[in-house]
């Protein structure tokens, strides 16, 4: 049993909805956390601490296990990558070295890889067109 193509306006809608999913939730774990811990050896940390990055991670699970379910695997690792990315460069752009850059690249790179892996996973546990088991 073969899919229905997806109409391109249907396509661009989920991967517009997953990038602002994703950048939405980067401001609630991210983006109110702007300043960094000085120690008393003078080294800094920060700004983000890890539990913020954990729940970013496990948050975006839902929305991008949604739409690899339901086949929308573009939506699901583009959309999540491009909210991501941009997120990431409107937070970290006031950087006056340009390091951020880099920071960006490893995001979306990051982003990119573990969507693509969590779909293709997905994919391998579902036979045609559906859940396995059922």
């Amino acid at each position: 049993m073969s899919r229905e193509p997806r109409k391109p306006a249907q396509q661009l809608l989920s991967i517009l909805v997953l990038a602002g999913v994703s950048m939405a939730l980067w401001a609630a774990w991210l983006g109110w956390d702007q300043h960094r811990d000085v120690h008393p050896d003078g080294s800094t940390t920060g700004p983000y601490e890890a539990w913020q990055v954990i729940g970013l991670v496990l948050t975006l699970l839902a929305p991008v296990c949604w739409a690899a379910f339901r086949h929308h695997d573009a939506a699901a690792v583009l959309g999540t990558s491009a909210g991501l990315t941009i997120a990431a460069y409107y937070d970290w752009s006031d950087d006056s070295s340009g390091l951020f850059v880099v920071g960006v690249g490893m995001v979306l790179i990051g982003s990119l890889v573990a969507t693509s892996v969590l779909c293709a996973v997905i994919n391998a546990a579902t036979r045609d067109g559906r859940r396995a088991g059922v």
